[in-house]
C-alpha cells in the first residue's frame, strides 16, 4: 500500500488530548497534527525521534496532517495509524498473502452483525461454505522482545470476542487477525498484564472455535505492505 502523496517528516514534541501530537518540522516550525489512535500507544511515544505523517487536501478538516509512522532510535518503525489495519489485511487477502483466508469469493467490509451492534471488518462468503467473519486489530506495543495486544484496557475489544464467539456458535467462521505494525515484533501474545479481562475472553473464544492469526507487516515511508505470518503465542 503506497503512501500518496508521499509521507513528510518531523521530530516529536508530544502527543495530548488522544488525538493531538505537536511535532517539530525540519525547518524549525512546529505544527500540530493528527494522532488516529484510540490506545495508550505504551511505548510507541519516544519524545524527540522522528515521526512520519501524511498530508491532505481536504478543506473540511481542521487538522491537514495525519501522524502515519513512528521511527525509533533502533531504527524501527512503528504503524501509528491504527486505521490503516482494515485496508492492509483487505490487500493482503486479495493478495493470497494470508493462506488460512484463500477460496472466497466475495469480500465486503464494515458489515452489521452479531447481537451487541457490532460492525465486522471483513466478511467473506462463498458458496457452499459458512461465511468467515474477520476482526482486525493492529499490533504495536513490544515489551521484552514480544508483541502485546492490546496496549489499554478495551471493552470494545471484548464485545468484538463475544460477538465471534457468537459467530461460532451460529455455525460460521470467526478469524481474529493481528496485523503487526512494529518491525520489532515477530510473535504476538494477549496482554494479561494490562487487560486479563480480555486475555480470558481470547482463551475462551479459542476453546470456542475462534481461529487467531498475525500477520506481520513491512513498514516505510513509502509505504506498507503484510508479508508473512507471525506466531501467537495463546
Amino acid at each position: 500500500m503506497k503512501f500518496t502523496p508521499e509521507l513528510e517528516s518531523g521530530v516529536l514534541i508530544k502527543r495530548y488530548k488522544r488525538f493531538l501530537a505537536d511535532i517539530m518540522l525540519p525547518n524549525g516550525q512546529e505544527i500540530t497534527i493528527h494522532c488516529p489512535n484510540t490506545g495508550s500507544m505504551k511505548n510507541c511515544l519516544f519524545p524527540g525521534e522522528k515521526v512520519w505523517f501524511s498530508s491532505s487536501d481536504n478543506p473540511k478538516r481542521k487538522y491537514t496532517h495525519t501522524w502515519e509512522l513512528m521511527q525509533t532510535d533502533q531504527q524501527h518503525y512503528i504503524g501509528i495509524n491504527t486505521g490503516r489495519a482494515n485496508a492492509l489485511a483487505e490487500e493482503a487477502i486479495n493478495r493470497q498473502v494470508i493462506t488460512e483466508l484463500l477460496g472466497y469469493e466475495h469480500l465486503k467490509r464494515e458489515v452489521k452483525y452479531g447481537s451487541e451492534n457490532s460492525r465486522i471488518d471483513i466478511l467473506l462468503t462463498s458458496r457452499n461454505r459458512p461465511e468467515c467473519y474477520i476482526e482486525v486489530k493492529s499490533c504495536t506495543l513490544l515489551e521484552d522482545k514480544m508483541g502485546y495486544f492490546p496496549d489499554a484496557v478495551t471493552t470494545r475489544g471484548q464485545k468484538h470476542l463475544r460477538e465471534l464467539i457468537h459467530m461460532v456458535e451460529l455455525g460460521h467462521r470467526a478469524v481474529l487477525l493481528f496485523v503487526v505494525q512494529h518491525s520489532g515484533i515477530t510473535s504476538v501474545k494477549p496482554a494479561r498484564h494490562i487487560d486479563p479481562q480480555y486475555a480470558d475472553l481470547l482463551e475462551q473464544a479459542v476453546a470456542n472455535g475462534v481461529e487467531v492469526l498475525a500477520y506481520k507487516t513491512a513498514l516505510s515511508p513509502q509505504g506498507s505492505l503484510i508479508t508473512s505470518a507471525c506466531k501467537v503465542m495463546l
